[in-house]
């Protein structure tokens, strides 16, 4: 893909990014896309906005927003006190799907990982979503933890 741009993103920009995350089968069932913009996105944007280890970032193409992932940078004790790249809530357009924009998105975003001083890059991927996790693994990922939540 040629002639994106990546960026922060604003408060104006939270409709279309709920309308990627909630663009399929799992997202429809958890988020929001109702206008005006429930309360909470509104909170979450404001919080992520602050913390200036977080990197909520929108992907464009001319005027049109194509994409969007989140980078949570998480210093830590381990490993010598290493520093980890989070990437999470990762989207693109539905009219962008399989024209390469996700390995762009992927390699923009190590790379911001690179600069802030980070040493290992991680991400979780829903079991229900298979291909998602065959993306990642061809982008070199490796499935080398259990990952586990609670919901409270």
């Amino acid at each position: 893909m040629t002639n994106i741009h990546y960026r922060h993103a604003k408060e104006e920009d939270l409709p279309a990014i709920i309308s990627m995350l909630a663009d399929d089968a799992l997202g429809a069932k958890r988020e929001d896309n109702s206008l005006p913009v429930n309360a909470k996105y509104i909170a979450a944007f404001e919080a992520i906005n602050q913390d200036p280890n977080q990197y909520l970032a929108v992907v464009e193409q001319g005027n049109k927003i194509i994409g969007c992932l989140q980078l949570t940078f998480i210093p830590g004790l381990s490993r010598l006190g290493m520093w980890r790249g989070q990437i999470e809530s990762v989207r693109i357009a539905s009219s962008h799907r399989g024209t390469g924009l996700g390995s762009q998105m992927f390699q923009w975003a190590i790379e911001q990982c690179r600069k802030r001083g980070c040493e290992l890059v991680q991400l979780a991927t829903d079991k229900s979503r298979p291909e998602a996790l065959n993306f990642y693994e061809k982008l070199g990922f490796k499935a080398s933890h259990e990952g586990m939540k609670l919901s409270l």
